[in-house]
């Protein structure tokens, strides 16, 4: 007897959805899964780039107590989370309220604002390079105004700021879009009612503007954060593969780099670091996730 089209339906359904899934689930499994748990497993060997390792237990993380690099990558990494994160909560915010009117012109600085988040990180940083070098545009303005060279890209501190200042100028268009979709869903009828009340720009801004988009500001919080703390391309790029003066501005996921590749790579032990790091940003975010709770309740 023929099946009908309602039972030939049913028969498909247990099966047909894994079906539709099975290439996203492939993907990630192969991209994502086994290289988040071979990671894992080899954190506890002493496995090297030719060299299968054997199983270590925690003989990784006790070591990494007592390197020097670690903790300097743990200082470096946690500075670039207090120095980024609430410039790239706070300007693109002010960025999307200034870019929000339509007044004629104004893609043309939307689009302008954008650029940087488009262009390649690698022609960014050179570009930065060429621009602090102690040959470079801004040294040569510097000394032609009688303030003389300024070590940008030498001193240990200067570095790890002119990094801090590329990552916060090319993300500052990308979180200004985050923003302007925020705004878009502010009542204007809110604005008219502080305004008639008597507030003024800065009384709206606060009273009005911030209540309303602090969700996205939890969402851009935590978003920065967690790339802030991974941070690698801008540091690199400024400091070259050392890390600067004595690997003094090296970050964790560029000590993680150095120590995993090579021939002789350590890959045990940079797995490990790699746990620490995701250990690491997933506290972030649960601290910023838990902050935004407790606001609300």
């Amino acid at each position: 007897m023929a099946l009908s089209g309602t039972s030939r339906v049913r028969r498909q359904l247990p099966t047909s959805p894994w079906l539709f899934a099975a290439p996203g689930l492939l993907v990630t499994g192969a991209f994502v899964l086994y290289p988040f748990v071979s990671t894992l497993v080899n954190s506890f060997t002493d496995r090297r780039t030719l060299i299968p390792g054997r199983f270590v237990g925690l003989a990784n993380f006790r070591e990494l107590l007592h390197d020097d690099m670690f903790w300097t990558g743990l200082r470096n990494s946690t500075l670039y989370v207090l120095g980024v994160v609430p410039l790239l909560v706070v300007l693109p915010l002010l960025l999307a309220l200034l870019v929000q009117k339509n007044i004629p012109g104004i893609t043309f600085f939307r689009s302008a604002f954008y650029t940087p988040v488009v262009a390649s990180i690698v022609v960014v940083g050179l570009i930065w390079v060429w621009l602090l070098d102690d040959r470079g545009l801004v040294n040569a303005m510097l000394e032609t105004v009688g303030v003389g060279r300024v070590g940008f890209l030498s001193d240990q501190w200067l570095l790890l700021m002119s990094a801090m200042a590329v990552t916060v100028w090319k993300g500052l268009g990308y979180y200004m879009i985050i923003y302007l979709a925020a705004l878009g869903n502010v009542p204007r009828e809110l604005h008219e009612a502080a305004a008639v009340d008597g507030a003024g720009a800065v009384r709206r801004f606060l009273s009005v503007t911030v209540p309303a988009v602090r969700s996205t500001m939890v969402l851009v919080g935590a978003l920065s954060s967690v790339a802030a703390f991974k941070v690698f391309s801008e540091v690199y790029l400024l400091a070259g593969p050392s890390g600067g003066p004595a690997g003094e501005d090296t970050t964790l996921v560029m000590l993680v780099q150095r120590t995993g590749t090579g021939l002789t790579g350590r890959v045990g032990y940079a797995s490990a670091l790699s746990v620490v790091v995701f250990a690491v940003t997933v506290a972030l975010m649960l601290l910023v996730l838990r902050a935004d709770r407790k606001e609300d309740s």
